[in-house]
């Protein structure tokens, strides 16, 4: 017997050994990291998205309300102050059903034990993992004190829905922080651990109820509530209201764009690690431009008309409210707009609706007086969609059916500073203001006539605005470019030519300057040469790219003719506040970070140009693309434009001295742009379809787009001073003559000032193209059709 019982405490001792082998260190205990979720903010700390496959929320003993630490206690482990890991009467219970059944019962497990068991092992169950968790509970309790376990255990439970911890569950079930929590709240979130997915009060209410009232007993048996108490709260109905991420600022697109770039950067462990990351977004833009991508593409749909009704419900249904609301959540919503239902005609003319939101609005004949002719659909069971006026009304409205994108930077640092990628990220996440590739219409041209002026050209160089043809074997017809006006000007001076955008003008400045000078000299600014083609449709803005590219490029022109890489991310940091990532591409934009500017690129020998060119200075920083004197004339002729030309509207609304901008639309009003810019902000709004077609009639970029781009700036540039960028040294202004363009000597009303290079003031004027022939070189014809017609 001695013998046996020395080799069963050897057996004992050896098994124990065997097993605290692969126990974890009392300092991996105390380093258990709580798993947070990523979480994504503008530049000025406001929260734009959470990731994470965990929803996680660490808090402090002393933070955790009384009555959840005893709802837990009570439920899980009511003996937890006084053992010492292992609870052998709980244990003893579980050795009893063991053996009377066969079956290994969930209980016997300490907060304690189970806290071993979520953390370092496994849920597996077999004899080896508990025997570890019992070590390892005996352990923790050796090396953490009670209120260190608790904290430990609240935070890092299980409780469904993907809560980790009390405070993650607190958000998650109803929309609240932990301390504010109920009794009856309390109980219910204590009543998870056993069995998250089917006690789940979302999925399942009445079993939620069922073991919060067991909570709420084992609390009073515990003596940690009172009759009344207890009473009150098992009274309580369930009164769940799940959690919905609550964002300062709506950014969906960015966060998402940003969550790519930090996970491929630093994995999936990202997601569990607390990080924040700071985009470049600023918050109070980006708020704006989300508005005003929506406000632009309703009023685009109010001045297209009324589509009709999207759905009409049974009149059966009409009767049967509940019915109405189930119909009504079935229909897809919108952000901006409410959904809602006629029920019945008003003797006024109105209508009185019934919204998603279970409200009975009542809507006067003003406010379905745009139906128009189709007034006669609007009857009880049509589903509608209303939008407020400015007053709060509620008016008529309609599903949207183009889309839009905005997109701004820093054109000093290349910071992000606003994206938007279309009416709603939940609808449709492809983010067009970063991958949808569009034709930019008259957008393209300053990139032009940016090239022209790097041979010579000024924005007195005189080109004749007159009908041209041009004919190939290879087309299916002639083509015949015109200026949207179907007006033509004759000789006309560069700067009115891109002022009002005129078709004939640019045209003709390619075909003097050549393809390749072109193409080459778009690529200065960020523009991929090889989406250039090589025909005369260049000129019309015929390239696709996407607004965040032709942002980036229009930079150039902000900043001066300095290189500029697009970045959204800043800096990602630890829980600690420890920056831990910054992108690779960004390194405060030193010269390191850009590519030396290209060769200059001489015209071909079959080009037009003028005889006594002089070559601007060569470019003397590593970061500049483009001299300066060709970006400050484009800007100079772009802020005209913006007072007087196809984007007059940035005057008059913004009244600032410093802004330029152009418009862009494609054939047939396919798509809508406007890129403008002042030093400080660049910002590009495209208006379109995913799948290319007509926005409606008249919606060309200053109409479509522009709004949306003015929207924006109006909070964008309210702290930036009205500071128009002066000339710089190699820029002179003289005098010429109106119609010419050639230096004038007089003081009489043909003459005006103009601003041409330093090194062209001799003869700022040049007529070449004042004449009809069509110098067309057999390499340079046109390979195809127009892709456009008037590209404004």
């Amino acid at each position: 017997m001695l013998t046996l019982l020395i080799s069963g405490v050897l057996a004992v001792w050896l098994t124990v050994r065997h097993f605290q082998q692969d126990l974890p260190s009392v300092a991996a205990i105390r380093a258990v990291e709580l798993g947070e979720p990523m979480r994504i903010l503008t530049a000025d700390g406001q929260l734009m998205a959470e990731f994470g496959t965990e929803r996680r929320s660490a808090v402090r003993y002393d933070e955790i309300p009384r009555r959840v630490v005893e709802a837990f206690i009570a439920a899980e482990d009511e003996r937890f102050m006084s053992h010492h890991g292992v609870d052998p009467i709980g244990l003893l219970r579980a050795s009893v059903r063991l053996l009377q059944t066969g079956e290994r019962a969930q209980g016997g497990s300490t907060i304690t034990m189970q806290l071993a068991r979520n953390v370092f092992l496994t849920n597996e169950r077999t004899y080896t993992r508990k025997i570890r968790e019992i070590l390892l509970a005996i352990q923790i309790e050796e090396e953490l004190s009670k209120e260190e376990i608790l904290e430990l255990y609240l935070n890092k439970i299980f409780l469904g829905e993907r809560a980790y911890g009390v405070a993650a569950a607190a958000q998650v079930y109803f929309s609240r922080p932990l301390d504010a929590l109920t009794l009856d709240q309390a109980a219910l979130i204590a009543g998870l651990p056993k069995a998250p997915s089917r006690d789940n009060p979302i999925a399942n209410p009445a079993r939620a109820l069922e073991r919060r009232g067991y909570v709420l007993r084992r609390m009073h048996a515990s003596g940690f509530i009172d009759r009344n108490a207890l009473a009150t709260a098992l009274a309580a109905p369930v009164g769940v209201s799940p959690y919905r991420t609550q964002v300062d600022v709506e950014a969906p697109y960015a966060a998402e764009d940003a969550r790519q770039a930090v996970i491929a950067a630093l994995g999936e462990i990202a997601y569990a690690q607390g990080l924040r990351v700071y985009t470049t977004l600023q918050g109070a833009e980006q708020t704006a431009a989300a508005a005003a991508v929506r406000n632009g593409l309703l009023d685009v749909e109010q001045r297209q008309g009324w589509r009709g009704v999207e759905k009409q419900l049974s009149v059966d249904t009409l009767d049967d409210r509940e019915a109405l609301l189930l119909a009504l959540g079935e229909v897809q919503e919108w952000p901006a707009l409410t959904t809602a239902v006629i029920t019945r005609a008003t003797s006024e003319g109105g209508f009185e609706a019934l919204n998603a939101n279970a409200e009975t609005l009542a809507l006067d004949a003003d406010a379905v007086a745009w139906a128009g002719p189709q007034r006669d659909l609007l009857k009880p069971g049509a589903v509608i969609r209303l939008r407020r006026n400015p007053a709060g009304e509620p008016r008529l409205s309609q599903t949207p059916a183009p889309q839009a994108a905005y997109i701004g930077l820093d054109p000093q640092t290349g910071a992000i500073t606003s994206m938007v990628g279309g009416y709603d990220f939940y609808l449709s996440s492809f983010n067009r203001a970063a991958q949808a590739q569009r034709q930019i219409g008259s957008a393209f041209k300053p990139f032009l006539y940016a090239a022209s002026f790097d041979v010579g050209f000024t924005p007195a160089s005189v080109v004749l605005d007159a009908p041209v043809v041009f004919d190939d074997a290879r087309l299916e017809e002639a083509w015949r470019p015109t200026n949207y006006s179907g007006k033509f000007y004759g000789p006309t001076r560069l700067r009115d030519a891109l002022v009002h955008s005129r078709n004939l003008v640019t045209v003709r400045l390619l075909q003097s300057i050549g393809f390749e000078q072109a193409r080459s000299f778009a690529q200065r600014f960020g523009l991929d040469r090889q989406r250039l083609p090589r025909d005369l449709t260049m000129a019309l803005g015929s390239a696709v790219y996407t607004p965040l590219e032709l942002a980036s490029a229009y930079a150039v022109l902000a900043n001066g003719g300095l290189s500029i890489k697009p970045t959204l991310i800043d800096r990602v940091e630890d829980a600690n506040g420890t920056v831990i990532w910054r992108p690779d591409d960004q390194q405060d934009n030193d010269a390191a970070s850009f590519t030396p500017p290209l060769p200059v690129v001489e015209p071909p020998p079959d080009a037009k140009v003028p005889d006594d060119t002089v070559r601007l200075p060569e470019l003397d920083d590593p970061r500049r693309v483009v001299p300066e004197a060709i970006t400050w004339l484009i800007t100079d002729i772009l802020r005209d434009a913006a007072r007087r030309g196809t984007a007059a509207r940035v005057g008059t609304t913004l009244r600032r001295s410093d802004l330029a901008g152009k418009t862009g639309t494609t054939n047939d009003e396919t798509d809508a742009w406007f890129a403008g810019y002042n030093s400080h902000r660049v910002g590009v709004a495209w208006v379109g379809h995913d799948q290319p077609q007509r926005i409606g009639r008249g919606e060309v970029g200053g109409r479509a787009a522009l709004p949306i781009w003015l929207d924006v700036m109006k909070v964008a540039l309210k702290d930036i001073p009205d500071e128009p960028p002066p000339p710089p040294d190699s820029v002179m202004s003289v005098r010429i003559d109106r119609g010419g363009g050639d230096r004038a000597g007089g003081t009489g009303s043909a003459s005006i000032f103009e601003f041409v290079p330093v090194n062209s003031a001799q003869r700022p004027g040049d007529a070449s193209g004042d004449d009809d022939r069509q110098q067309q070189p057999t390499q340079d014809r046109p390979r195809q059709g127009p892709a456009l017609d008037d590209l404004f």
